[in-house]
């Protein structure tokens, strides 16, 4: 303890003398240390020569030669930059860099030499000075790398460092755990790699293990944590890796790209959890960046519940896309304020308006479209929560159906060229409200664009459960597991469809754009996801152990809950597009003539909140819409959302 002690406070002193010193004292410093080891290695090189430990005489005759000498190798190692690389972050490059100094500084000498016989020192004498020169130089940097390293970083016992196994002892391993070297937070245990030909292998001081000695590793050292470190290795071979690294329990993180943190755009402190989409294994294809751009780059765009987990993503897509300019159109205050002002941080030059405001309000957002000249609409606003919706139907009517309705006949009265509708998975033989809502949704926008001479072209995007939206299944997990509380999940056997919030958003703009009128267009969800297997890789990965750390607590499903999502109401009615992950569904329209009437009798009902109305509506106008015995019971108080 005394030991450390007198460490700490010698560590502190070398910190504040270094701290007082300006960076061309420390040169000056560094060029009085190398004239010295200059003196010293000609010393030794007479030394070896003449074969004895006091070649003081044997100097004599060349002491101006001597001090020539010094004076070149100075001026060579000051020209080539000897004394500009930071002593502590000096690496195997030095080393280079200091065998060119001494080589051009003798070769000059020489060069003189032969030149002007009067300079001639003894030819055995100028290259153990070389040797000499360049040994003490390059060991003498280490030495006090060396020194400055273990003194300057010495772990904080208090608050002891966390003990990391990096997986993936590549390039990008390898530069990591050199990253790490300076970081006092982290100490490097031992390296993974999955490749045979590097087990055993010695890489940065460490050892190189297979993964099949994890156990085994954990056993003798106790590590901390696992940093994957494998940039360039696809999403379903880290899917695999994760999986055999959860029955550790050890806290598995990530990095951000080792580029990234050598260029100084991140730091080490982002090191983060494993990603949920890494446990997916789910591969995003290129988007087309003609899709990307046809309905979006110098066209004036608006975007309803712009503040939403979708409707914030499109926002942030088609600012990269160069619009003429960004409508953001919410009725949340805070949402609309927060996605605001992140885009005037992340694109200053933008033209963007926030707009508060309803997608009920049709005079309002009419006088929107017609000011700013609208081309393209994508319409995110929806109440999206089933419990909540299946609590307050006649709202989940106004907000959803009529609200499409109005935005609808906004863009048919102002000429709206492309108009894209976010629709759900949930729409697909409904079995609560908000599904049977937005699929009464894609009837609209079906029958409107079957009509004659339509201008607008409407197109409907429908697709699954987005990763980190608000009411996911996920933050609400991680928020859990971070108390140390139970994960409640409504049934053990329940699946959904997964997508990342900015893949799902780059799809539907594309989607947007393979329009022609009236589709419906389905992105490629991968395959369902058993959320009880996800709820258990959370836990593991973080370290804990299922049942033991943290509980699952199953609470049963809620009142219009289905155990499996489908995105076809018909799977033989379904074509391919020229997007890999994106196809065409043809399935049942009604005519405008037949649809209109039965539309304004549900309003009607939602306007008197009229509940067994709406629910007798909804499933006449969506037949596929079944009512659970639960739904009938109307036990609306229900657990934590996996929607």
């Amino acid at each position: 303890m005394l030991q450390q002690l007198l460490l700490k406070h010698l560590a502190d002193a070398i910190q504040k003398a270094a701290a007082s010193l300006s960076r061309p004292q420390k040169h000056g410093l560094l060029i009085a240390i190398d004239i010295v080891l200059f003196l010293a290695a000609i010393y030794g090189a007479f030394g070896l020569r003449f074969n004895t430990l006091d070649p003081v005489a044997e100097i004599l005759p060349y002491t101006w030669l001597i001090f020539l000498l010094i004076f070149i190798k100075l001026f060579v190692f000051l020209a080539l930059g000897i004394y500009r690389p930071v002593l502590r972050y000096t690496g195997l490059e030095f080393l280079f860099s200091a065998a060119r100094a001494v080589l051009f500084s003798s070769g000059a000498f020489v060069v003189l030499a032969y030149l002007l016989e009067f300079l001639q020192l003894p030819r055995s004498v100028l290259l153990n000075d070389a040797l000499l020169t360049l040994l003490l130089v390059v060991g003498v940097r280490v030495s006090m790398r060396w020194i400055v390293y273990h003194l300057t970083y010495q772990p904080n016992y208090s608050n002891p460092p966390e003990r990391v196994v990096i997986y993936g002892a590549g390039e990008a391993g390898s530069q990591l755990a050199q990253a790490l070297t300076y970081h006092n937070g982290y100490h490097l245990v031992a390296f993974v790699d999955d490749d045979v030909s590097l087990h055993k292998q010695i890489i940065q001081g460490l050892t190189v293990y297979s993964p099949k000695d994890l156990a085994k590793l954990l056993a003798q050292k106790s590590f901390d944590t696992i940093l994957l470190a494998m940039p360039s290795v696809d999403r379903a071979a880290k899917r695999q890796i994760i999986e055999r690294l959860q029955c550790l329990s050890v806290p598995v993180k990530t990095v951000p790209g080792i580029g990234e943190i050598l260029c100084g755009k991140v730091s080490l402190s982002e090191i983060r959890d494993i990603d949920i989409a890494d446990l997916l294994g789910r591969e995003e294809v290129v988007p087309d960046p003609e899709l990307l751009r046809m309905n979006i780059t110098g066209k004036a765009v608006l975007v309803t519940g712009a503040g939403g987990s979708i409707g914030s993503e499109l926002c942030r897509q088609i600012a990269q896309q160069a619009p003429k300019c960004l409508i953001l159109y919410e009725q949340s205050e805070f949402a609309l304020y927060s996605i605001d002002m992140e885009l005037t941080e992340a694109y200053p030059k933008l033209h963007k308006v926030a707009c508060l405001g309803s997608v009920t309000e049709q005079m309002q957002l009419s006088a929107i479209l017609y000011k700013y000249k609208i081309e393209t609409i994508y319409h995110a606003a929806a109440y999206k929560h089933v419990p909540l919706v299946e609590a307050n139907p006649a709202q989940g009517v106004i907000n959803n159906v009529l609200g499409t309705l109005t935005v609808a006949r906004c863009a048919i009265e102002c000429g709206i060229s492309n108009f894209v509708l976010i629709s759900t998975d949930k729409a697909v033989r409904p079995t609560n409200v908000m599904g049977a809502t937005k699929r009464v949704a894609e009837l609209i926008l079906q029958a409107l664009a079957a009509q004659p001479e339509m201008t607008t072209c409407f197109t409907i995007v429908r697709f699954g459960n987005v990763l980190d939206s608000s009411g996911s299944v996920v933050p609400r997990f991680r928020k859990q597991i971070a108390e140390g509380q139970p994960i409640t999940l409504t049934h053990p056997d329940i699946t959904r469809y997964f997508m990342s919030i900015p893949e799902a958003a780059r799809l539907v703009i594309q989607a947007g754009a393979l329009g022609k009128g009236g589709e419906i267009f389905l992105l490629d969800m991968g395959q369902p996801v058993r959320i009880y297997d996800l709820a258990l890789q959370m836990i593991q990965l973080s370290g804990l152990v299922p049942g033991q750390d943290i509980d699952i607590k199953i609470t049963g499903l809620r009142p219009g809950e289905k155990l499996h999502e489908e995105l076809l109401i018909d799977c033989a009615n379904v074509s391919q597009t020229r997007h890999p992950k994106i196809f065409c569904a043809n399935e049942a329209k009604m005519l405008w003539e037949f649809l209109h009437p039965r539309i304004e009798a549900l309003l009607a009902k939602a306007r008197r909140d009229d509940h067994t109305g709406v629910i007798a509506q909804l499933q006449s106008l969506v037949p596929e819409y079944k009512l659970t015995a639960y739904q009938l019971a109307r036990s609306v108080k229900v657990p934590v959302s996996v929607d």
